[in-house]
């Protein structure tokens, strides 16, 4: 996808984060903006920025876990811009702890939201965009999947989140396959972030009641959260930089994008232990004052296996 320009984007989790900065470079470039998020002051807020700046702009409460939903907005893509070109399927929460900890509403809400909030972006959108280049040989279109470092590595204490972006690098390379198979006019990536100051690490502030807590977190939740809070409010890298970068990715037709090619090194060395049959190495051998500290947090004792 070359050109940006009156084109129509449509991005969930638009209202803060990556989401919103991924507007403010479509604003700048042109592009008719929709904007999905779960938290209506913050949507509200977004378009109403983005209106000011003279973006042409709407905005829909949408609870990705629900196709129903993610089939309104398209809907409504459809009939006040005609189409879509771009889509970021972008909107994603966090939970840690040691995986046997998590309930079965953890796993909901982050697969809910994580997984099937990027399923459902694609199985509508992509019919979509493949409809409209049926109609025009000149269609240019592009999704971008919103993964993370996570869905190359796994650390631990954060088994849930690692499963669900897993399933979207997975998702997102077998869209891409697909698309080149049927050699269509649109374009796939995947977004693999780091630790990048966004509000994902905060996300339980819009978790549903549906997919409630019921209980305290554990020594072990905790401990994640203290320590992905810390991560995430240290990392030098913006979500201006992440948004700007993905842009220039989306018109080079680059699949992979990362905001910090450096932690590739702890991927390749995933990959070669997985082809040389060695177990996984320990995450903290270069940091073992980080695995110590985590370890304190969780009021592990003595006798905790060492690493």
């Amino acid at each position: 996808m070359k050109t940006f320009k009156d084109k129509v984007v449509v991005i969930t989790g638009g209202a803060s984060g990556l989401g919103r900065e991924f507007a403010n470079v479509a604003a700048r470039l042109g592009m008719k903006l929709v904007l999905a998020d779960v938290q209506r002051d913050a949507l509200d807020r977004a378009k109403e920025e983005l209106a000011a700046q003279g973006a042409s702009v709407i905005a829909m409460l949408c609870d990705v876990r629900k196709g129903e939903q993610v089939q309104a907005l398209a809907d409504a893509t459809v009939a006040e811009f005609g189409g879509v070109n771009l889509v970021f399927n972008n909107a994603g929460v966090g939970s840690g702890g040691l995986i046997w900890e998590n309930t079965e509403a953890d796993w909901e809400w982050v697969l809910g939201v994580n997984v099937w909030g990027v399923i459902h972006g694609v199985r509508i959108f992509t019919k979509l965009m493949l409809d409209a280049a049926a109609k025009d040989p000149s269609f240019e279109g592009h999704i971008v999947n919103t993964a993370s470092m996570a869905g190359l590595l796994n650390a631990p204490a954060m088994g849930v989140y690692n499963v669900s972006k897993h399933a979207v690098v997975s998702l997102t390379e077998t869209l891409y396959q697909d698309l080149q198979l049927v050699g269509a006019p649109v374009g796939a990536s995947v977004l693999c972030p780091y630790f990048v100051p966004t509000g994902i690490s905060q996300s339980h502030r819009n978790r549903p009641d549906d997919v409630r807590m019921t209980k305290g977190p554990t020594a072990s939740q905790l401990a994640s959260q203290a320590m992905t809070d810390k991560a995430v409010s240290s990392g030098k890298v913006s979500a201006v930089d992440v948004a700007e970068l993905t842009f220039k990715a989306i018109a080079d037709g680059q699949f992979y994008i990362y905001s910090h090619p450096d932690a590739l090194a702890g991927v390749q060395m995933r990959m070669e232990e997985i082809v040389q049959h060695r177990n996984p190495s320990d995450p903290y051998k270069a940091t073992p004052h980080v695995r110590e500290a985590l370890r304190a947090k969780m009021k592990l004792g003595e006798a905790a296996p060492k690493a």
